[in-house]
């Protein structure tokens, strides 16, 4: 049972986000979405129409793919879901519908015009690998990258030669400077000092040029972590020592963020685009990642049958709250902040996870990977949401 002041704390927060923001339907009990402001995420699609393109449902459609993992050489074999004999492929054959217009399929060319001479970086844990990813695999129809050489393995970066366009991804899980206790010990549950007031050097070293920045953390911050700020441990969670206090995981996840956004805007020569892409829903059933759960399904289920957990729920809100924080500030320097609000849509795709396609049979992997996302699979609505985000900006400029 959830103690009372637990309780009573979750109220308070949900009742104070409810009057900053509005929570979609697949979240809480409403129908509508969040907004950080009027441009946002309300898209425009046509002859000047507005249209929330996140609100809607998912129909069928049994069109051609974007792409197989046969044209796509990007796709990590952990998301290779057709290359490990999944089955059934229902799951690929659906769209999202937002309700009062239609979201245009992905144009590869459309969208490297778009970008032309900028550069747009990922930064976060393997869903914004997921997610970039999906966006490699959708520009194949276009041409393939040159894989630009760094000898960190943290980073990456390849150029589009024809359009002169740079994509990266800055492995930085917790966003903030973390350092591993141990790294040879087990990969979930070991313990990470995360330095809160610090932004992970790998990726605020070389963001500054950047004209696109899109963020992305969840799933680390449940792990056991020691918080340091000021160079002083300030507390813990999980961390089972008896004479440091113990926080939240949502109080390290909400100053890894505010950190975040905060380093983008002192730093003098950043002129970029900052966009949060929200939090990805997990879908385990009958057991827990490490207890046995598994995701089997095969389609999208109803709004009604499926919302966010407890804890995702308040992820979901901390990750909003932080982003209206750091866009009032960053219009006093005249910075952009955005937000890829993905999570409604990922709800109801229970579906769209490798299972146990990511590897195979005889490899004896125990857990079911209901994180990530299959490659081709509902994943790619991500981008074809962020090319309507890049499309209303282009718009907005003229």
């Amino acid at each position: 049972m959830i103690p009372h002041n637990r309780t009573v704390k979750v109220l308070l927060q949900a009742l104070t986000v409810i009057f900053l923001v509005v929570i979609p339907l697949h979240l809480v009990n409403n129908s509508s979405t969040p907004l950080l402001s009027p441009k946002d995420n309300v898209m425009s699609i046509k002859l000047g129409k507005k249209c929330n393109i996140y609100r809607g449902k998912w129909v069928p459609y049994p069109n051609d793919l974007y792409y197989t993992n046969e044209t796509c050489p990007e796709i990590f074999d952990q998301q290779n879901c057709m290359k490990f004999g999944r089955p059934d492929t229902e799951f690929l054959k659906w769209r999202w519908k937002p309700e009062e217009c239609e979201l245009p399929i992905f144009d590869a060319v459309q969208f490297l015009e778009l970008l032309k001479g900028k550069s747009l970086a990922f930064v976060g844990d393997s869903l914004g690998r997921n997610h970039m990813q999906s966006l490699m695999c959708l520009l194949t129809r276009v041409g393939y990258p040159k894989d630009v050489y760094y000898p960190d393995p943290r980073f990456k970066r390849w150029f589009y030669e024809d359009y002169n366009f740079t994509l990266a991804s800055f492995w930085s899980p917790h966003l903030v400077k973390a350092i591993d206790t141990d790294p040879n010990g087990p990969t979930y549950n070991r313990l990470m000092n995360l330095y809160l007031d610090e932004a992970d050097p790998i990726w605020a070293s070389q963001i500054e040029t950047f004209d696109y920045v899109i963020f992305s953390a969840g799933r680390w911050f449940f792990g056991p972590q020691m918080f340091y700020e000021n160079g002083q441990i300030v507390g813990c969670h999980k961390c089972l020592k008896n004479n440091i206090k113990n926080v939240s995981m949502f109080y390290g996840y909400r100053k890894a963020f505010r950190t975040s956004f905060r380093t983008l805007v002192g730093l003098k020569n950043f002129k970029g685009m900052v966009i949060l892409r929200t939090l990805s829903p997990q879908h385990f059933e009958n057991g827990e990642w490490n207890s046995g759960g598994k995701c089997v399904r095969t389609r999208p289920v109803s709004n009604l049958e499926m919302k966010l957990a407890r804890d995702d729920l308040e992820l979901y809100m901390t990750q909003v709250e932080e982003l209206r924080a750091a866009e009032k500030q960053g219009r006093k320097r005249g910075l952009k902040f955005r937000m890829l609000d993905t999570t409604e849509a990922m709800i109801v795709r229970p579906d769209g996870h490798p299972n146990h396609y990511g590897h195979w049979p005889h490899e004896n992997v125990t857990m079911a990977d209901c994180v990530h996302w299959c490659l081709p699979g509902p994943v790619d609505t991500w981008n074809e949401f962020l090319l309507q985000m890049l499309k209303m900006e282009h718009e907005d400029s003229i």
